[in-house]
């Protein structure tokens, strides 16, 4: 794939690593709970993020960091459509709605999202799917496990993400419509969260887009010992590594510090 459409943005997935910016309308977020559940102070803040780089908005209305209470469908709706219905009213920039719910996303769907980004790759629901493809709506695929046991890691991330999308496309979406994202800090121990850093670039066997999300994650914390507030730098230096092995959309929330760590990465690998 040369390029993906979402919203009315092209993509090129060729030349360039995009980054998504993360806007959290919850309460308990492991980085950001509690800062954007206003809908005046979240809009606020992905003006902040589109002015400073970012080129998709992921909102989300449900934490889904290690021991999450799971919220209802009905909360997650009231958290994230007022959020949604301002910036596809007053920004021109994509919306990716961060669900495993159909009904949120159904809903998200309706106020303008162009993308779901599912935790659970679609495996618990069987309606997204069809609502996706119903809508035209990319899906990001994540890599997830309830039971983290691995005999191969690498070998059987690779097959689950490679499972994840044959069922998808098995059910009707459109391969040209499917990002995957090898869940970091999703079922993995330290290092195999290292070690899928490191190896991000095994997943362009699967022929689909590649998205990394590592922003102030525990992976960094440990690495440098460093509270939530303090990972800028861990971050970037992911995103670095990210951007030179070619992956195509980073996720994160210091979006400024990141898009400038891009461009001059970037323009390093030119010359």
């Amino acid at each position: 794939m040369n390029e993906i459409k979402i919203g009315k943005r092209v993509f090129d997935l060729k030349n360039h690593t995009y980054v998504m910016g993360i806007l959290n309308v919850t309460p308990d977020s492991f980085s950001d709970g509690g800062l954007f559940i206003n809908s005046e102070a979240a809009f606020k803040r992905a003006v902040q993020m589109v002015n400073d780089g970012a080129d998709i908005i992921d909102v989300g209305g449900e934490s889904t960091r290690p021991g999450y209470t799971p919220v209802s469908a009905e909360v997650q709706i009231e958290r994230v459509m007022p959020v949604i219905e301002l910036i596809k009213e007053k920004l021109d920039v994509p919306v990716s709605i961060d669900t495993y719910n159909a009904e949120v996303a159904k809903e998200a769907i309706k106020a303008g999202c162009d993308m779901v980004n599912d935790i659970w790759a679609l495996q618990n629901t069987e309606e997204m799917a069809k609502l996706l493809i119903d809508n035209d709506v990319v899906a990001v695929l994540m890599h997830n496990r309830k039971n983290p046991d691995y005999a191969e890691f690498r070998k059987e991330v690779l097959s689950d993400l490679g499972g994840y999308l044959e069922r998808a496309t098995a059910e009707g979406i459109s391969k040209d419509r499917i990002i995957l994202d090898p869940g970091i800090g999703f079922g993995k121990t330290y290092e195999q969260n290292l070690s899928i850093i490191h190896h991000i670039d095994d997943l362009k066997d699967l022929g689909c887009p590649i998205l990394m999300g590592t922003s102030r994650k525990s992976v960094i914390g440990l690495t440098l010992d460093l509270p939530i507030f303090e990972r800028v730098e861990g971050t970037i230096a992911t995103t670095v590594v990210a951007c030179m092995k070619g992956v195509n959309f980073v996720r994160v929330h210091d979006v400024r510090e990141n898009v400038r760590a891009i461009r001059m990465t970037e323009a390093i690998l030119r010359t």
